[in-house]
């Protein structure tokens, strides 16, 4: 293995070196049998940085990512990388991309024969093909394991040769649909953790598909919501799934619509909003007038008794609450709190709740930090 020492990366990998492309693509639709599966105005991977698509299934998730990876022709529309439009019969453009699927299809053989496979069907010489194999398997963290039989592999070793696989070829695109969706919790936790880290280390441009929020806020820079083949929220991954767009998206990430309400006061970092008979603080500085969207996820709310010691909790917001409903889900219970004019979530053990004593119509306190609220602007007070 011949490492480049600012990079990590062979030498030969000049593709990766220089610089992984911005992917765009522009009014893309796709039609089957009459029927628009996929229609996306435009969507923008940025370079070197992970794009995890989150949807339902029958979203138009893979469906998209088959498009923007040159597997499948749009209807209409087109895609561009770095400005260039790419077509899917072009092979020298498919070449650029690699994937990674949801079940690792391996050959018979050896580690070294699956993960250099792509390397062979582009006919590089066999020491190179080596190094490139030696290369893959050290950063999926792997090493050494060229010989081993694949035949043998669990399936989280499986998954991670089809990873070093794609990045053996060293793509400018990689494309990951659902990768660890078969798997049991917890490797699929241990695998997210690691393919972030290869994700970010690797700096390459990825597409990544899940239906789980929590892997997409782990591995994303950019995450963007599906919805009956469109895209209908996208951001960064706070933003994304903690100020959602709409109902719909508000339900889908597992919270309360976003509040509206108005900047009343602002400064030192901190600005204060009424909504509309609840005054909420918020980290930022947004001018006093505008007209805002706020939301904090049920994950940084802490409920107290009403009346009770909430201790040196050092939340910036102590909201009194009712409980208008109580929402059982696994180990955890989502209480729906209201306020005037306000109305969000908070997540607590079963255990929790039991010693609040909470139930619909009870009172309790609401504590959380100004920081846990995400603001968005709507436009200036009058």
């Amino acid at each position: 293995m011949r490492p480049d020492t600012a990079a990590g990366l062979p030498p030969e990998a000049g593709a990766v070196r220089r610089g992984a492309p911005m992917v765009r693509a522009e009014d893309v639709r796709v039609r089957y049998r009459g029927r628009t599966v996929l229609d996306v105005a435009a969507i923008t991977l940025p370079a070197r940085r992970t794009y995890a698509l989150i949807g339902p299934s029958g979203a138009g998730k893979s469906t998209l990512l088959r498009v923007l990876g040159l597997l499948e022709r749009p209807s209409t529309g087109c895609v561009f990388f770095d400005g260039i439009e790419m077509r899917p019969g072009d092979l020298a453009a498919r070449r650029r991309t690699s994937a990674v699927f949801q079940k690792p299809f391996l050959l018979r053989g050896t580690v070294a024969d699956n993960v250099g496979y792509g390397l062979k069907l582009r006919r590089v010489h066999a020491k190179r093909r080596a190094e490139d194999v030696a290369w893959a398997l050290e950063r999926v963290g792997l090493a050494g394991w060229e010989e081993h039989s694949a035949l043998t592999l669990s399936g989280g070793e499986a998954q991670r040769i089809a990873l070093a696989r794609a990045l053996a070829v060293h793509p400018e695109l990689l494309l990951l649909d659902e990768p660890l969706s078969y798997m049991d919790p917890l490797l699929r936790w241990r695998l997210t953790l690691e393919f972030a880290d290869i994700l970010k280390r690797e700096k390459v441009t990825a597409l990544y598909v899940t239906h789980d929020q929590d892997e997409a806020a782990v591995v994303a820079d950019v995450v963007g919501i599906m919805r009956d083949g469109r895209l209908v929220a996208e951001g960064d991954a706070d933003t994304a799934l903690g100020l959602p767009a709409d109902e719909w998206v508000a339900s889908f990430v597992g919270m309360e619509p976003a509040m509206r309400g108005r900047v009343v006061s602002s400064g030192g970092g901190i600005v204060e909003v009424d909504c509309g008979g609840t005054a909420i603080k918020a980290a930022g500085d947004v001018p006093a007038g505008t007209d805002v969207a706020i939301a904090v996820r049920p994950e940084d709310v802490a409920l107290r008794r009403s009346g009770g010691d909430e201790g040196a909790h050092g939340a910036e917001n102590r909201i009194v609450v009712t409980v208008r409903a109580l929402h059982p889900k696994g180990a955890l219970v989502s209480v729906v709190c209201e306020a005037p004019g306000a109305r969000f979530g908070a997540s607590l053990s079963r255990a929790a709740v039991r010693d609040l004593g909470l139930a619909e119509g009870s009172a309790a306190v609401a504590l959380f930090r100004a920081g846990a609220v995400r603001v968005r602007e709507e436009g200036a007070g009058a």
